[in-house]
């Protein structure tokens, strides 16, 4: 019996936190955050914790709310456009039991769309968030917790181009995630590539405003952009009032991108 009970806290030393970032891969590199702007933050918060699980995180003028493997920022701040008009279509979650999840919603009057089997199939489905943010969930009846962040999708005329960016600049490699050949995996999300028939706006302004990606170094990874010819929207820059070291790119599609080093301490 000593020898269970030792098994299982030693299990559960090792499990990851709930909320925390994934692990880094060998280049100091994780998966981050996503970040929104929402007519009314209070509404999101609760949303987020009631419906997501999440963990809201005040520091200075930032609210977030922490998930696994990734944390939503919100700034208040009505949109521009929803999320679908963008090249940063919707970004999606894994959950353990996505038919109680699907009923708790729309028993609250929020959005369901369409119910389909996925590109790895799973029962998938789509709800519209409140300021049009589009989120697709997948069904995973063994995940260790109810629900968890898994991917981004963008959609773009040029979808093969950006994901080759995205490989080359980050250090990542083609990985199809089940039917969908244009993919890869950061630790702890997927990012995922489709074609679009028409041209999609930039995301700055928008219910997605931009997504992020957090590093153990992030100053020595901003100096190999910089002599790799990268153009910085926001320089490297310290922001002690919310603890965080960040700096703002764009993709040649127009998805801004957050890097940053602190989330993980979130």
């Amino acid at each position: 019996m000593k020898k269970i009970l030792l098994g299982l806290a030693l299990a559960a030393l090792a499990a990851p936190a709930p909320g925390q970032l994934a692990t880094p891969n060998p280049a100091g590199l994780t998966y981050g955050h996503v970040h929104l702007n929402v007519s009314d933050i209070e509404r999101h918060k609760r949303i987020w914790v009631e419906y997501f699980n999440g963990v809201v995180v005040e520091k200075g003028p930032l609210t977030a709310v922490r998930l696994p493997n990734m944390l939503v920022a919100l700034t208040e701040r009505a949109p521009s456009m929803g999320s679908r008009e963008t090249v940063m279509d919707h970004f999606g979650f894994k959950v353990r039991d996505i038919e109680r999840f699907l009923e708790k919603w729309s028993a609250a009057g929020y959005e369901v769309g369409r119910v389909f089997t996925g590109a790895e199939g799973q029962t998938n489905a789509y709800v519209m968030l409140p300021d049009e943010v589009y989120v697709e969930l997948q069904e995973d009846q063994s995940l260790h917790v109810e629900i968890m962040g898994y991917h981004m999708h963008f959609l773009t005329p040029g979808h093969e181009g950006l994901l080759e960016w995205y490989t080359e600049v980050f250090g990542l490699e083609v990985r199809p995630r089940g039917s969908i050949a244009t993919t890869t995996n950061t630790p702890g999300m997927n990012l995922s590539f489709g074609a679009s028939e028409q041209e999609r706006h930039a995301t700055e302004g928008a219910a997605i405003d931009h997504i992020g990606f957090e590093f153990e170094d992030l100053e020595a990874f901003c100096k190999q952009l910089e002599a790799r010819g990268i153009e910085f929207d926001v320089p490297y820059r310290e922001i002690p009032s919310i603890e965080l070291k960040t700096a703002l790119i764009t993709d040649p599609a127009g998805v801004r991108i957050e890097l940053t080093e602190g989330y993980d301490e979130y």
